[in-house]
């Protein structure tokens, strides 16, 4: 019978095939007496180190072979630093003179001088005599452990060879002193991890070169082929495993098979790319979230740091806000084992100091740090960035690079450029990069790996998220809003803005918060009963999530609720300072909520904590606010990241993103758009010249910009007054400003990045200050604002909502569960255009003069507020009734596809046999065929199949020959009047089938 001598022999053969020296355990004299083989490495450090004393090679071998540590994870972590890190000694050599040498037990540099040894059945005596299937030996050094099941026994799983693993810990814990990396497989499946890592943090190895993914291989060879070439072990061992010191207890981590392909190609990418031998841009690596980007971060860090072509380089770390910055600040110093020391700028003063600085090192910093300073009464502030550091071994390295590295032409990313100009930029990001304001390959380079949603779902990195689709109907029940309104505002010369903004409020009708809150908790309680976790409430609107929280805090049995959000004690009520917190208090509640043991259940939020945010126990979203591209799947990823026994996060919508979700997901998978068109950036560098011209003439003569960045800012202030007094006289000028200044901006968009541009930024930074003083000058303001709290109470209490709806129950469909990446949802989901795209199409529409200028909000200003509040409600209902019936039809077309399935198999018949069953079924009563017809329509199938060649459809010999042997077939078994008609039918579903065939 079948064992796991099969799969172990197998894993051998593939390991000799990558030159690794098998030998039997037996055969070794420390089988059963030992862990290490001493022998090997005293061989290899005497070869590698000849010159030194033999008391030294000795002592060596001592000290790696004696680890310190109270328990076993910190004996494995002591090993593995002086594994990676290696060893100083000090000794004389034979004329007495004093040295000193770095010794390392294995040579990281040169694979070929270390011996590989794949040895199996070694057996070793610890608390119990054990005997693990595979060990690899680096120059005697039990690096790998591999535990096997028989893939042929249905009644073992891989939890069998990791629950082996465990009891080998506790049986012969000095094996795991040394073990770098363990394999466990039943055949079927082989997944790789850290010896005392969970069962769920094991993983795949799903690519042999890094850009291939191999899903139908067999595991083990994958992984063997994947990871086992010498030289990548020996690079994964080195840069890819680190140690967590959380409070004192250890967390030991190593990579996925997409975070070290995607560090090692961004490696190389840099090796190219730094200046002065490339451009500086080294590449874009978009790792979705979840999947573990910032370990890939810290990484990619880590090694460079170590690449002596880099002569130690300074690493910057840069985001674009300080509560993003201080969670991957965290990580970093997490992983210190490979970064080393991390150093936080605090200010622009010590941002300053330390880039100043002719050392290397990590620098963490947000991007507002890059500030200018301000002046005085008796000094001018600065009007450029000074220069801090020349040095070409600057690397940025910006998380989320899509969202603060484009304003080459003033700014912050500008003043960043200026400040380090012979810097090179990786971009890091878990959201494809796609906007008019993005050209992130201008900015970064080529995207250099690619580690989708999808993906990650498919390797278990992350959680699959399911959608589940409610409504929350409303419906306007005051007849006399439009009296109540003009009674309010009777004093108020023009309150169409006033009405208008008002509206916007609609979603906060007290009676559907209070019907919702009642919803998330039933929904919530329903799902915790079963499955422990948090949850997250995402509002449209600060004054949305007080009310939620009040409506939640009013129902009985409620558990603990936080509101999350900033606050302006200036403007915003009383009432709300209880949810007002301090920095500190911020990160305490985030540590509360982050811990799945606190009481604090429900968060309630509008925008922050939806990124850069990772609390792994939050398995539901409540949204109730339209989101849409990156912000919307950041948002929902707060829910994939894997934690114990957590199968899935859950989206419930009550507001209707159905098909703006379906939108973004699309975009989230298959490949994040690869290929462009050409743009002629020419032609656009004239269009902008021109523009500027364009501009300039419609300025009043007396004013003068030229020291624009020499003003103060009191001074810049009146400069602008001043052409703004000038120009707002007449509406037609002041208009038509604004139009060539929104032309201008556009254009600005595609030629951003072109150096040329630079000698123009006063211009367009003067232009674009003014356009924005005439658009303010010319918005009605809302001077009661009274009046418009008033007007929102007003709606609030006008709107009333019935039950919340069950979307699929409202269709008569059964309960169903959609994942986001589920086939049938993303159906029809409409591909949005590259970044490049929307900028001809931009550069088009500016050619064509096609660009509008909306000012605000284009109501008329005697229309009633009533009909545009009762349009409101028609388009939230359309939106939301649109994205449900979309699903449910796509369900529906899924309930088709699976019963086809089940059809096929219970006919016995394959997915192309089916359609010919169906021709040949529905003329049964004309075939004489004793027992079932399948056996016909097999027999059909093949028959036709037979005579296929290249290009038959065009060859009426081969149609002939089809057409012959079908008749064979048939012959006998259908009346000869009738064969012709079932021929044809037969024939043209061959032809609509196999019209591509190809031998």
């Amino acid at each position: 019978m079948t064992t796991e001598a099969l799969i172990e022999q197998a894993t051998i053969d593939w390991l000799t095939d990558l030159g690794y020296t098998h030998i039997k355990g037996p055969d070794l004299p420390e089988n059963a007496s030992a862990v290490i083989l001493k022998g090997q490495l005293l061989s290899f450090i005497q070869k590698q180190y000849p010159h030194l004393p033999e008391e030294i090679q000795h002592l060596a071998v001592a000290d790696f072979c004696n680890n310190a540590g109270a328990d076993l994870a910190y004996r494995n972590r002591a090993f593995h630093l002086k594994l990676t890190k290696g060893l100083d000694y000090e000794y004389k050599d034979a004329e007495g003179n004093e040295k000193a040498v770095h010794l390392y037990p294995i040579d990281f540099q040169n694979p070929l001088n270390n011996t590989f040894w794949v040895v199996n059945q070694f057996s070793i005596v610890g608390k119990n005599k054990r005997r693990p299937d595979i060990i690899i030996y680096i120059n005697g050094i039990p690096l790998v452990l591999f535990e096997l099941k028989n893939w042929f026994d249905e009644n073992t799983t891989i939890a069998e060879a990791f629950n082996q693993i465990q009891h080998y810990t506790k049986d012969i814990p000095l094996l795991f002193e040394f073990n770098a990396l363990s394999i466990i497989s039943d055949g079927n499946e082989a997944q790789h991890g850290m010896f005392n890592a969970n069962t769920e943090w094991y993983a795949a190895w799903k690519s042999i070169d890094g850009t291939t993914i191999i899903e139908d291989d067999f595991q083990m060879h994958t992984l063997i082929h994947g990871l086992f070439p010498k030289d990548r072990l020996l690079n994964y061992i080195k840069n890819f495993v680190f140690f967590e010191d959380h409070n004192g207890t250890l967390t030991k981590k190593g990579a996925k098979y997409h975070q070290f392909f995607g560090v090692n190609f961004a490696v190389e990418a840099a090796k190219r790319a730094i200046k002065p031998f490339g451009d500086g841009r080294i590449g874009v690596i978009w790792h979705t979230q979840g999947s573990g980007k910032s370990i890939s971060m810290a990484i990619y860090a880590g090694i460079l740091r170590s690449l002596p072509e880099l002569k130690n380089p300074t690493i910057v770390v840069q985001v674009d806000r300080s509560d993003l910055d201080f969670q991957l600040y965290e990580n970093f110093v997490l992983a210190k084992d490979l970064v080393g020391d991390v150093q936080h700028a605090d200010s622009t003063d010590d941002l300053r100091r330390l880039l100043s600085a002719g050392s290397g090192g990590v620098i963490f910093t947000t991007i507002e740090k890059f500030r200018l300073k301000m002046g005085n009464d008796n000094q001018l502030g600065e009007t450029e960035h000074p220069i801090l550091s020349e040095r070409d071994n600057i690397i940025v390295m910006a998380d989320e690079a899509h969202r603060t590295q484009y304003g080459l032409l003033s700014g912050f990313a500008s003043n960043l450029r200026m400040a380090l100009p012979n810097a090179s930029f990786i971009g890091f990001t878990g959201t494809p990069v796609d906007s008019k304001d993005a050209d992130t390959q201008e900015v970064f380079g080529e995207t250099i790996h690619i580690y989708d949603i999808k993906q990650a779902v498919d390797d278990k990195a992350t959680v699959p998220i399911y959608y589940e689709p409610r409504l929350a109907k409303l419906h306007l029940w005051n007849e006399n809003l439009d009296a109540e309104v003009d009674a309010i505002t009777a004093d108020v010369e023009d309150d169409s803005n006033l009405k208008w903004a008002a509206i916007e409020d609609a979603a906060g009708s007290e009676e559907r918060v209070t019907k919702i809150a009642k919803d998330i908790l039933n929904h919530f309680k329903n799902r915790t009963a079963t499955l422990p976790g948090k949850a997250m409430v995402v509002c449209m609107s600060r004054r949305n999530c007080v009310k939620m929280y009040d409506a939640l805090k009013a129902i009985e049995g409620c558990p603990e609720v936080a509101v999350v959000m900033t606050g302006n004690i200036s403007k915003d009520p009383v009432a709300w300072n209880e949810h007002f917190r301090t920095q500190d208090a911020a990160e305490a509640l985030k540590k509360r909520f982050k811990n799945p043991k606190d009481p604090l259940e429900i968060v309630i939020v509008r925008d922050m904590w939806l990124t850069g945010f990772d609390a792994p126990c939050v398995h539901t979203m409540y949204i109730d606010k339209i989101m849409k591209g990156h912000s919307l799947m950041q948002a929902i990823t707060r829910t994939n990241r894997v934690f114990k026994d957590k199968p899935s996060g859950v989206i419930v919508d009550y507001i209707g993103i159905g098909d703006l979700l379906k939108s973004a997901t699309n975009k989230y998978t298959g490949g994040g758009g690869k290929g462009k068109p050409t743009i002629d950036i020419r032609q656009a560098l004239e269009m902008f010249y021109n523009q500027i011209a364009i501009c300039k003439s419609l300025l009043p003569e007396a004013i003068d910009y030229a020291n624009w960045k020499g003003l103060r800012d009191g001074d810049k202030v009146l400069l602008v007054r001043k052409a703004l007094n000038s120009i707002i006289k007449y509406d037609e000028e002041s208009n038509l400003f604004m139009l060539e200044e929104k032309k201008l901006t556009g254009l600005l968009s595609i030629v951003k990045s072109q150096p040329e541009i630079q000698e123009f930024a006063v211009d367009v930074l003067f232009m674009q200050h003014l356009s924005k003083a005439i658009r303010n000058a010319k918005t009605v303001k809302g001077t009661k604002g009274n009046q418009k709290e008033q007007i929102k109470d007003l709606i609030s209490r006008s709107i009333e909502s019935d039950d919340i709806v069950d979307v699929f129950a409202m269709a008569g469909l059964e309960r169903a569960d959609i994942s986001i990446l589920n086939e049938e949802f993303l159906l029809g989901a409409k591909q949005e255009k590259d970044s490049i795209d929307i900028k001809i199409a931009l550069l088009k529409a500016i050619l064509l003069d096609e660009v509008k200028l909306r000012l605000h909000k284009n109501i008329k200003k005697y229309t009633s507020l009533k009909e545009e509040l009762e349009k409101v409600l028609e388009n939230y209902h359309k939106n939301a009734i649109d994205s449900y019936t979309t699903i449910a039809e796509l369900i529906e077309r899924a309930k088709q596809l699976q019963e086809e399935d089940h059809r096929t198999k219970e006919l016995g018949l394959s997915d192309e046999e089916l359609a010919f069953y169906d021709i040949l079924a529905s003329k049964k009563e004309i075939i004489n065929q004793t027992g079932l017809i399948q056996e016909v329509v097999h027999n059909v199938v093949k028959a036709v199949k037979s005579n296929l060649q290249i290009d038959w459809m065009n060859k009426e010999d081969a149609k002939a020959a089809i057409r012959l042997a079908v008749k064979k077939e048939l012959r006998g078994k259908v009346k000869i009047e009738e064969l012709n008609d079932i021929l044809a039918e037969i024939m043209e579903q061959a032809e609509g089938q196999f019209s591509e065939w190809r031998a």
